[in-house]
């Protein structure tokens, strides 16, 4: 169940929450303590934590046993027909190994590829991973389990500590309170910290390759928990036509192809590179058959007015690529193809976010066609031809704006904004908007 969670970026089993670490007056020799307190002063937490996550272990391991054990045809041939000949079958079991060893090292190499921050030894499989990690733990003393903290910090206590300065003071403190052995290569477990200005937090990542890495995705563009949440909001319903007019390599048809199949998808870019990538995911997802890839440009669709569903769509943000057509421009040709009631969810910059509150405070009036009059200042634009993917790490939350804000962000002609969320990519802010269509452009 936790494997099928699609908004989670990564799973923790939680051993310790509180209060915020006061930096403001404190000397460092006091920090220290109060870090080495997040270790010391609970230990039951910690082993109740410890024996949560063996348990979650020893079940994966369980079931991935008996789906191999179910899936091996060879073994399914022998006990239906006992005449089989021995040494025909010995080879064929001696080839089917070989090639289940190696897909599986394939497969962990593709995931070290895919979340450097959590490599495994590449010699080893997941299975002798997982059976190092349950000996390990069931040693009375724990002594042969290892260990590595990855720390973030944010907010008022980065400015004083790094990342590794706190990893190392807590490392420490695991070793002595309880003997187990620092790993930072390839440890059986991962202890995360994370220190800002709301609350400290110690945990246990669940699984350690994140859940926003799909298995059915070939090469991530736009990070796929975000694809998966723009999906979720725009209230996708079976016989739908879902477009997106600058598709990029497919990850937000793909997300949503895969929870809501029974949907006609169209994906539009005019890259030919990107249109490459989004054809190589859409066949290694199996999802060719689901959704139709064209070469058009966002302001000029080849389709009827009024004709599409549900337009979601991550616009360009004007830091990897070339700058050209106006958002506006972009927004007009989305509003002409929506039918009436129709939805458009959109990934904005913090630069798009600021210029809709800068129309609205500056009073610019809507022309006859819905979008803003020219104005100096708007000279940034898009040009959809050389949209490229987004691969920033995402924070798993999100924290909706307050309706006041949404009276004030003015809408574009017929579009009237529903709801706009605040999402992290990492090391920049963006803003997803749900609008929905009002009235036909004519009226």
């Amino acid at each position: 169940m936790l494997k099928k969670l699609k908004s989670a970026e990564r799973l923790f089993l939680l051993i310790k929450k509180q209060f915020p670490l006061n930096v403001s007056s404190v000397s460092k020799g006091k920090i220290f303590n109060e870090m080495q307190r997040l270790v010391n002063d609970d230990p039951e937490s910690w082993m109740s934590a410890i024996s949560i996550w063996k348990n979650l272990l020893e079940l994966d391991a369980k079931k991935d046993k008996l789906s191999q054990r179910d899936a091996n045809p060879l073994k399914r041939k022998v006990e239906e027909n006992d005449i089989t000949n021995p040494k025909k079958l010995k080879t064929e079991q001696m080839q089917e190994l070989q090639e289940s060893r190696q897909c599986q090292l394939e497969k962990q190499m593709e995931e070290e590829t895919v979340e450097q921050d959590f490599l495994t030894n590449r010699e080893k499989s997941q299975e002798a991973f997982q059976n190092d990690v349950v000996k390990a733990v069931d040693t009375p003393d724990q002594k042969d389990l290892t260990f590595r903290v990855s720390c973030r910090c944010s907010g008022a206590i980065a400015k004083t500590f790094t990342g590794q300065e706190v990893g190392r003071v807590i490392g420490i403190a695991l070793m002595k309170q309880y003997g187990w052995k620092a790993d930072l290569r390839n440890p059986n477990l991962e202890i995360f910290i994370h220190l800002n200005d709301i609350y400290s937090v110690v945990g246990i990542p669940v699984f350690r390759v994140p859940l926003a890495s799909r298995a059915y995705i070939k090469t991530a563009g736009l990070r796929s928990t975000i694809a998966w949440a723009m999906a979720s909001l725009a209230e996708i319903k079976a016989g739908a036509f879902v477009l997106d007019p600058m598709c990029g390599l497919g990850t937000i048809l793909l997300e949503a192809a895969k929870e809501w199949p029974d949907v006609y998808y169209v994906g539009a870019d005019v890259s030919d590179s990107q249109l490459l990538g989004a054809c190589d995911n859409l066949k290694a997802a199996g999802l060719q058959d689901k959704i139709e890839l064209l070469k058009v440009s966002v302001i000029e669709l080849p389709l009827p007015s009024e004709s599409v569903d549900t337009i979601i769509s991550d616009i360009p943000f004007g830091k990897k690529f070339k700058l050209g057509k106006d958002i506006k421009n972009i927004l007009q040709e989305m509003e002409r193809v929506l039918h009436v009631g129709g939805t458009i969810v959109l990934l904005l910059s913090e630069d798009h976010h600021k210029r809709l509150q800068d129309c609205e405070q500056s009073g610019i009036p809507l022309n006859s066609k819905g979008s803003h009059t020219d104005e100096p200042g708007i000279e940034k634009c898009l040009n959809p031809g050389e949209k490229t993917d987004l691969s920033d790490t995402v924070s798993s939350s999100s924290e909706a704006i307050s309706q006041g804000g949404l009276d004030k962000m003015p809408p574009f002609g017929s579009l009237v904004l529903m709801e706009c969320y605040q999402v992290s990519l990492g090391r920049t802010d963006a803003f997803i908007y749900k609008y929905r269509k009002s009235h036909s452009l004519g009226l």
